[in-house]
């Protein structure tokens, strides 16, 4: 199974879920929920983890979080292990709980926590479990929409303070999630790489800060954010740094052989962060996949040989802002 990529900072946002392993149950009676919650208390005050919403379902559950300190996989992970003791300890097994890795996804703003808060409540009128959410027990939603006790644990004020009338937030949030399921396509819509809650612009200051320039293979998503720089864009990029002009090779059929040797490290520059394929790269430089293909042996082939081009390689790399 591929790594979940992480990404943790200070007062960052995240939508976690987690699934039982091959999707069987995690509470087997009241008792298993009441102490999931409990550890869930337990990992807000030791983590210092600012628990929004969450809604536990028959084989998987999911939370609303903020943490203010950079420790999200420290702190589901502590968490995920000792819910998992506890569940084996008082029903006699042992072994896995979970399906593998907790997932988790960025959430921009407190208008996207107010959005997800009305999905996840949701999770169970969807599921058929209930014709009522008022009647589902096991989610923060009766705290937000009737003013049902609460845990200590649980911060309600970050979402019921965007209610227009503070003295009727929990009537207008309950009428914002009845109302939720002609909004719910809004939500998909600013889902971005199957990883983030937002818009574009807060998706490029998490490419500019967290990313490296190399794709990791063990995280596709992090290939796939990556994937989506356009390499117009690094090729221009490129450009300024061999001091060259990228028109001169991409709209001539002959070229010097100095241009070509600039064309052939863009060629290889961009095949080498294995975020485009050789179509997609030939497709740029008008030349077939065969074409790129044979261009990226011969620059290989330079690169062992030849000091001058490998130092130019190296330096354009060092230098190339991909992001």
């Amino acid at each position: 199974m591929a790594r979940q990529w992480r990404i943790e900072f200070e007062g960052a946002y995240y939508h976690v879920l987690s699934r039982g392993n091959e999707r069987r149950d995690i509470f087997t009676d009241d008792k298993d929920r009441v102490s999931f919650l409990k550890i869930l208390g337990e990992m807000s005050e030791r983590f210092d983890v600012e628990v929004y919403a969450y809604v536990l379902m028959s084989n998987h559950y999911h939370l609303l979080l903020k943490t203010n300190k950079p420790n999200i996989s420290k702190s589901m992970q502590w968490f995920g292990t000792t819910y998992t003791r506890r569940y084996n300890l008082k029903n006699y097994r042992s072994g896995h709980l979970f399906q593998g890795r907790f997932k988790n996804f960025f959430v921009e703003n407190d208008r996207y926590l107010m959005m997800l808060s009305c999905y996840i409540h949701r999770n169970p009128l969807r599921a058929g479990m209930v014709k009522r959410l008022a009647d589902y027990r096991w989610s923060s939603y009766p705290i937000y929409a009737y003013g049902k006790p609460s845990p200590k644990w649980l911060r309600t004020d970050v979402i019921l303070s965007q209610m227009d009338n503070k003295k009727h937030k929990h009537q207008l949030y309950r009428e914002m999630v009845q109302n939720y399921s002609q909004e719910e396509k809004r939500i998909w819509d600013d889902f971005h790489h199957g990883l983030f809650f937002g818009s574009q612009e807060f998706i490029d200051r998490i490419k500019s800060k967290y990313l490296s320039e190399m794709p990791d293979v063990e995280l596709p998503q992090k290939r796939q954010v990556l994937r989506e720089t356009n390499p117009e864009t690094v090729l221009n990029k490129a450009a300024k740094v061999l001091k060259c002009d990228v028109n001169d090779f991409l709209q001539s059929s002959r070229i010097s052989d100095s241009n070509k040797l600039n064309r052939d490290l863009m060629i290889y520059l961009l095949w080498s962060t294995g975020w485009y394929t050789n179509q997609e790269i030939g497709d740029l430089f008008g030349l077939g996949y065969s074409s790129i293909s044979r261009r990226v042996t011969i620059m290989k082939l330079k690169l062992s040989k030849e000091d001058g081009i490998n130092k130019s390689f190296k330096c354009l790399f060092s230098k190339l802002s991909l992001l």
